[in-house]
């Protein structure tokens, strides 16, 4: 069984917990990701998605607030972190079964990748298209 780093973001980018949430936007339009991992002082404690970005400036307008929210406001923390052996059958049915949507992946407890679904389906795609090369199209619909 492949491990989960076969499969995985390596070397991501990631954002310190008392960042301003315009920054985690700015990050993840600007390298094109929805999931940033979350440090504080160097260590890894969560992570943010765009969906908390944009809830988090959604409540930031509501409260009409005149300092701009901090990642640590609407970050994940304690998300699901493992290892970069972990076997990716196992990775892939625990976020399955979470309704998990990214793993952060780590070595020796150092970040060293993420793992989400955006790369689960990228796997599928050439797996089954490994299994199941195109034949030309003369198929029978």
């Amino acid at each position: 069984m492949p491990t989960v780093k076969v499969a995985m973001t390596p070397f991501p980018w990631s954002i310190d917990i008392d960042a301003p949430l315009s920054r985690a936007r700015a990050m993840m339009a600007e390298h094109d990701i929805h999931h940033l991992p979350v440090t504080e002082r160097g260590a890894l404690v969560g992570v943010i998605s765009g969906r908390e970005v944009t809830l988090g400036a959604a409540i930031a307008e509501a409260r009409d607030a005149q300092s701009e929210p901090l990642v640590r406001e609407v970050c994940v923390l304690h998300s699901y972190a493992i290892e970069d052996t972990e076997p990716l059958d196992c990775v892939l049915a625990t976020m399955a079964r979470e309704h998990i949507a990214s793993a952060l992946v780590t070595r020796r407890g150092k970040l060293v990748g993420v793992f989400t679904l955006t790369d689960a389906c990228r796997l599928m795609a050439d797996w089954l298209r490994a299994c199941f090369p195109e034949s030309g199209g003369d198929e029978v619909a």
